[in-house]
């Protein structure tokens, strides 16, 4: 990584998975700013979005309604948590398949993470409808999260009890490698 900003791209699909994939993304870029967050929608060009009604197919003002959308879902995520600074998200409507569109824009933007959402299919149900997280991470040139709605209950820990320290602080002892020889260097002399 060359530069201080990380780029994450976030596979959205308006289910419950992809919210989960949102939530994660959300939750890292309010933890750490440097994520640049750019949240995808691939929109099939057969057949809209279930939650987005279309007036004419879908189109170039299909996708522009689908973007307004992303970025309504990517602000309500991010009310949702508490930010430390500013977080910054692009949010992206593309006509086409899912898993190739995810991959596009990573390359794109030089994603170093990927977050999708994982529907949970069986091995047939995967094998004729094809799985986008499987076909994302399989393709992908860096790292990739697979995000799923979390199903375990809470459970209340322990509080964690402040302990004195048993031992004082000692310092490490300082070494300079020269000729095949290691010194034991005093603790004055600087390091450089």
């Amino acid at each position: 990584m060359t530069s201080s900003i990380s780029p994450v791209v976030v596979g959205y699909d308006f289910s419950h998975t992809g919210r989960a994939a949102l939530r994660r993304a959300v939750t890292l870029a309010g933890r750490a700013p440097h994520h640049v967050l750019h949240v995808v929608c691939a929109i099939d060009p057969r057949e809209p979005i279930p939650s987005i009604p279309s007036y004419n197919g879908v189109d170039y003002m299909y996708a522009a309604r689908v973007q307004e959308a992303l970025a309504a879902e990517t602000q309500h995520e991010l009310d949702q948590i508490e930010v430390r600074g500013s977080v910054h998200f692009f949010v992206h409507a593309r006509i086409g398949k899912a898993a190739p569109e995810i991959l596009t824009l990573a390359c794109e933007v030089g994603a170093d993470l990927i977050i999708v959402g994982s529907k949970g299919m069986t091995g047939i149900e995967r094998w004729i409808l094809g799985s986008t997280s499987e076909h994302v991470m399989r393709e992908a040139g860096c790292t990739v999260e697979i995000a799923r709605p979390k199903r375990y209950p809470d459970v209340e820990l322990m509080p964690v009890e402040p302990v004195e320290p048993v031992h004082t602080y000692v310092p490490p002892h300082r070494y300079t490698y020269e000729d095949h020889r290691v010194n034991l260097r005093p603790a004055e002399w600087p390091l450089y």
